[in-house]
Formats: structure tokens, C-alpha cells, sequence
């Protein structure tokens, strides 16, 4: 017994290194395609890399090479201006070329700052246009229901869209149809474009509110990967659980950088030589 909880512990742990690997993979990695396009969302990208790493690696059914695949788990992207940072884990799943990557933005090429569910493989809805990817998702999810799939669909939003009435719109339907296969991801970094998310128009108390909707609502640290991949596997093994579930990741924007942490400057931007350097070096520094 021993042995075996040894080699679970050593899974465990070999699992959670990887997913920080890649979401640092995918910190880097925006840096450069940013670089290429002379302009790019790099804070947004930044708080929600561990989320993303944490589905792709640890949570997220796929088969390598099949972006199609009618069984995979779904993922809408709601705050698509951060596609810079979910690219490379598609190129990563085989899902298009690390050559359609190194083009990013070019003339031509399929990758556009917004994620397009026509040109990009992997890309299960066009997004960037706040507040629709919740009603989409739950088409998607009541979709799998009717066909007698058994996918996940997962919806990871930023907070600064909850300021927009189609999301809970969709979240009185999702619950009102008892969507247990929609999970929507709340990246609370607490700034959007124009400064703090609280002082646009606050959204406190959000977990209240998500109950107050019907909502199975879980709050965790965005960042602290073992919490999170935990947190996220708790979500979709509950079978106890009839309503669709929400987890509110606490983030924090430019996460990774010193000099973009929480600050709303760098929601879009784009780095000079030397401050490029600087960033590249703070994040090899944590590898």
C-alpha cells in the first residue's frame, strides 16, 4: 500500500509540475507572438495561465490531433482578447501547426488577436465580443444532453464581463435547465480595461449573486495550481450536483511580470526591446 501511495504522490506531483511548466510555456509564448503583432493583450493572458493549463493538461477530455472529436469536453473563451496565451496549448494538442504559430497575425494567416471558430482548429467558439460565450456554451451543453453525449463545456469569462446582461441571462436559462454539464470559470482578476472592475461597477457580492441564480458556486486561488486542478475535478466528479457550477478564480492580472501586476496599463500594450528582455528573463527565472 505503501508503494502505491507513493507512486500516486509522485503522479501528483509530476502532473502539477507539468501544468505550471505550461502555463509559463504559455506566458512565454505570448510574449513572443505579441512581439510578432507589435500589439497584444498580455495581462489578461497572464492571470487566467494557470486556469488554462490546469483544463488542457489536467481536466479536459481531447484526443491529440482531433480537434473535432464529437466527444471532447467544449471550451468557450469568453475574454478571447487573451487567444495570444491559448494558442500555443493548441499547437501543443497537435490541433495546427507550430508554423501557422510563428505567423501569428500576418497577412493570411488564420491566428487574429480573437480567437475564429472558421479558421483556427480547436477553437470551439468565436469569441472577444463580451458576454456571449455563457448563452453559447449552455446551447452547447443542453446540445450534448439531447444527443446523449456525455462532454463538459467549459466557459472561462473575465469578471469585467459580468457587466454585460447577457451573461445572466444565461446563467437564470443554464440554471432553469439544470445544465450539470456547464461549468463557467470567472477570471477575478479584479481590473478591465478602464481600471478596477469595483469601481466601474461593482460586482460584490459575486458569489451570492451566482447562488442567488442557481448556481453551485466554488471559489478558489487562480494560481495555486494543486487547489485549482482539485477544485476543477471536484466540479465535474460531484454527481451529487443537479445545477451547473461556477468557480470564481482569484487572479491577479499581468501575473507573472512585476511591473504588469495589477496594473490595468497593460491590458494591451506592447513591450519595448528591453522591457521584453526583462520579462523573458523574470519568467525563465521561474521555471
Amino acid at each position: 500500500m505503501a508503494a502505491s501511495a507513493n507512486t500516486t504522490a509522485t503522479l501528483q506531483t509530476n502532473e502539477i509540475a507539468r501544468i505550471q511548466e505550461r502555463a509559463n510555456f504559455a506566458r512565454l509564448e505570448t510574449v513572443r507572438l505579441i512581439s510578432i503583432a507589435k500589439t497584444g493583450h498580455y495581462a489578461s493572458g497572464f492571470s487566467c495561465a494557470e486556469i488554462l493549463a490546469s483544463l488542457y493538461y489536467g481536466v479536459m477530455r481531447l484526443k491529440r490531433g482531433e480537434p473535432t472529436w464529437k466527444d471532447r469536453d467544449r471550451f468557450l473563451f469568453g475574454k478571447g482578447h487573451a487567444a495570444a496565451t491559448l494558442y500555443p496549448l493548441l499547437v501543443d494538442w497537435d490541433f495546427f501547426p507550430k508554423e501557422v504559430l510563428d505567423e501569428y497575425t500576418r497577412l493570411g494567416n488564420p491566428l487574429g488577436d480573437h480567437p475564429d471558430m472558421t479558421k483556427v482548429p480547436g477553437v470551439d467558439f468565436s469569441s472577444g465580443s463580451l458576454g456571449h460565450a455563457l448563452s453559447v456554451g449552455m446551447g452547447m451543453a443542453m446540445a450534448g444532453r439531447i444527443q446523449g453525449r456525455d462532454f463538459n463545456t467549459f466557459v472561462l469569462l473575465g469578471d469585467g464581463e459580468q457587466h454585460e446582461g447577457q451573461v445572466w441571462e444565461a446563467a437564470l436559462s443554464a440554471a432553469h435547465h439544470k445544465l450539470r454539464n456547464l461549468v463557467a470559470i470567472i477570471d477575478r482578476n479584479e481590473y478591465s480595461l478602464d481600471g478596477r472592475v469595483e469601481d466601474v461597477t461593482a460586482l460584490e457580492p459575486l458569489a451570492d449573486k451566482w447562488r442567488s441564480f442557481g448556481w453551485s458556486v466554488y471559489e478558489v486561488d487562480g494560481h495555486d495550481v494543486p487547489k485549482l486542478l482539485s477544485t476543477l475535478r471536484q466540479v465535474i466528479s460531484d454527481v451529487e450536483r443537479s445545477q451547473p457550477a461556477v468557480i470564481i478564480a482569484h487572479t491577479v492580472k499581468g501575473k507573472g511580470i512585476s511591473y504588469m501586476e495589477s496594473e490595468f496599463g497593460w491590458h494591451l500594450g506592447w513591450l519595448a526591446p528591453q522591457d521584453e528582455a526583462n520579462a523573458i528573463a523574470e519568467l525563465k527565472g521561474q521555471r
